[in-house]
């Protein structure tokens, strides 16, 4: 008889990975499907609920109370303090019994009054917790990675095995398991009804006292470096069977709003049970391409005509709505006038994603809690599913071509291309720069082949970049490289670009600094040419306004690289930037902006991987001091 697979664990947030009041808190959890929280003491404290009213209300909301914490500085202290420590516990038990709720945390002694003595630890957490089992309450002791004798789950469990108490047992977290480098399998020593409670995060590697990187820079999981879900194999193969709960410090969750934050999290727990085997979603279904990048604009001039410039036409229309397709290639930009606020001026927001399985990449993402948006559909309208990135972007998922699912672009009708030699699907059929044009010394390229998007760099709001990784992760399928920090002239942006393994799709997340950082807003589309040479001096010759770079990059790039003078001259005249690595070589330059958006044309030569990084501050300081485009 085949054995029944584990029901999945509940999830369980604590209080202070949410910001806002208590009530916010509790609200927010239950809306993201949560099934219990830890009350943080803080936010008891604070709220002007009494126990037993916060009891109702979670009872109300569906949650149960699963942990209070923490109590600290209990064990290991000269027999005064311990005396005053049993009076503080009896207050709290009793106040759980008010709560409804059975696990208290207590943290480690940080306190200079304890002594590095095992036996005296235990003995006193086994005195706790013959107090705390009068009231019916457990305690669970877990090690802080800065804890003043106790620092390690392995030491914690130690203590606990030495006291021996029923009621005492073990919290694990994987902040401080990881964040020191313990190894986790030895957790699989320990009895799992002797594991009380599980408090899961995830963090940014950081080189930085412990303290500091664990009350600022925790994330949920999936959203940092490290192995969360290693380690909950261990936990889970020791016999666990408690709730899966999250326990964040980081300021800028501090500062987001709850709802959102609260999905984020229930998320990233998603993610982590399926890569465990606890839960089964809808399988990924990772997209393979960019059907289209969607630009709304109050006034479409300024930027159809960079679209002109760099070798777009406009090759239909869609049917109800006052929407554009220009193609080049492979490449196809949508201009939508409609709806667009003209003090944003022109914004990328939306984009089509090529997905061998449409509807099954659609059922993932519902699965994993991104908003479906609704659509108003004319009768005949193709039958296309979107949902919202956590920065408010629209994706499509998408199919062109292929006779057996829909096709977005059956909602267009053809327009005459006029003055261009078209390809299939009545597409302009080379890249820009139709005649190529070496670089001074180069041996001449090939004809280029047709332009399709190189990737899109989408700019997100300040505090829902990690969250926008783990869902372009968890939701897409795609894969993350490391985040990198770029210089601006007015303060420092984070870069993390996410791609998918042959690198049809690369999309690059940044974030600046902080709420009011007007970089923040920027967007940009690449696209591929086999020559960035003859393509730059096309869209100039068309036109077009290149961004101008500072002379004084090519006399660095011609002292680091040994480029020749010539070849340097014509970087410096077209705006083009370089960069070289083991792999390859990057050559790119840039539009100017219209509105938030920009255009790049990017020549990859061999299989260089990057985005451009090293030029960034360049660019990022000659897009500060160009004169931007209406629109």
């Amino acid at each position: 008889m085949p054995t029944a697979k584990p029901a999945p664990p509940r999830t369980c947030v604590a209080t202070v990975s949410l910001s806002g009041s208590l009530t916010e808190k509790l609200t927010a959890a239950a809306r993201a499907g949560f099934d219990g929280v830890e009350i943080f003491e803080n936010d008891l404290l604070a709220s002007p609920l009494d126990a037993t009213e916060i009891r109702a209300r979670c009872a109300d909301l569906g949650l149960t109370i699963d942990l209070y914490q923490p109590m600290r500085d209990i064990e290991a202290v000269p027999a005064d303090l311990f005396a005053a420590n049993l009076r503080r516990a009896r207050h709290k038990f009793e106040l759980m019994n008010r709560l409804g709720t059975d696990t208290v945390l207590v943290c480690s002694s940080v306190s200079p009054h304890a002594v590095d003595d095992d036996a005296l630890a235990a003995g006193q957490l086994a005195r706790l917790a013959d107090l705390a089992q009068e009231f019916g309450v457990r305690v669970a002791y877990e090690a802080l990675a800065w804890g003043r004798h106790v620092s390690t789950y392995d030491h914690a469990w130690r203590i606990v095995e030495t006291a021996g108490h029923p009621a005492l047992g073990t919290c694990l977290d994987s902040f401080h398991i990881l964040s020191r480098g313990s190894d986790p399998r030895g957790i699989e020593d320990i009895p799992g009804e002797k594991i009380f409670f599980l408090q899961l995060a995830d963090a940014p590697p950081l080189a930085m006292d412990v303290l500091q990187w664990s009350r600022h820079y925790r994330c949920f999981p999936g959203q940092g470096g490290f192995d969360v879900a290693g380690l909950l194999r261990h936990v889970l193969r020791a016999g666990y069977t408690g709730p899966l709960s999250l326990e964040v410090f980081n300021d800028v969750v501090r500062q987001a709003e709850a709802g959102p934050t609260a999905v984020d999290a229930h998320r990233s727990l998603l993610v982590l049970q399926e890569a465990v085997g606890r839960v089964e979603l809808p399988a990924p279904v990772v997209p393979t391409g960019i059907a289209f990048a969607e630009l709304v604009t109050p006034d479409a001039e300024p930027v159809t005509a960079v679209l002109g410039a760099l070798g777009f036409a406009r090759t239909a229309r869609h049917r109800g709505k006052p929407v554009d397709l220009w193609q080049r290639g492979e490449a196809r930009i949508l201009v939508n006038t409609a709806g667009a606020a003209r003090k944003d001026g022109t914004q990328l927001a939306a984009i089509g994603l090529e997905f061998p399985d449409p509807a099954g990449a659609a059922r993932r993402a519902e699965a994993l809690l991104a908003p479906v948006l609704p659509r108003r559909r004319a009768p005949g309208d193709t039958p296309l599913e979107a949902v919202a990135a956590p920065d408010g972007t629209e994706l499509f998922f998408c199919a062109t071509g292929h006779p057996e699912l829909p096709d977005w672009r059956t909602d267009f009708e053809d327009l005459p291309v006029t003055g261009e030699t078209v390809g299939p699907d009545r597409s302009p059929a080379t890249a820009p720069g139709d005649t190529p044009v070496a670089a001074p010394g180069d041996t001449p390229p090939a004809a280029p082949g047709p332009v399709r998007v190189d990737h899109l760099a989408l700019s997100q709001p300040w505090h829902q970049f990690d969250e926008a990784v783990l869902f372009h992760r968890g939701v897409l399928g795609l894969d993350a490289r490391e985040s990198v920090d770029l210089a601006d002239p007015y303060g420092l942006l984070r870069s993390r670009a996410v791609s998918d393994p042959a690198g049809r799709v690369r999309i690059a997340l940044s974030v600046g600094p902080g709420p009011a950082d007007d970089t923040a807003h920027a967007q940009h589309i690449a696209l591929a040419t086999a020559d960035v040479v003859a393509a730059a001096r096309r869209f100039r010759a068309a036109g077009g306004r290149l961004l101008a770079i500072p002379a004084n990059y090519y006399d660095d790039l011609a002292a680091r690289y040994g480029l020749p003078d010539d070849e340097c001259r014509t970087y410096r005249d077209l705006g083009i930037l370089y960069d070289r690595d083991k792999r390859g070589e990057l050559r790119h330059c840039y539009t100017l902006t219209v509105g938030r958006v920009f255009f790049e044309l990017v020549q990859r030569d061999g299989d260089h991987p990057g985005y451009g990084a090293p030029d960034a501050p360049v660019r990022l300081a000659a897009q500060h001091g160009a004169r931007h485009l209406g629109g």
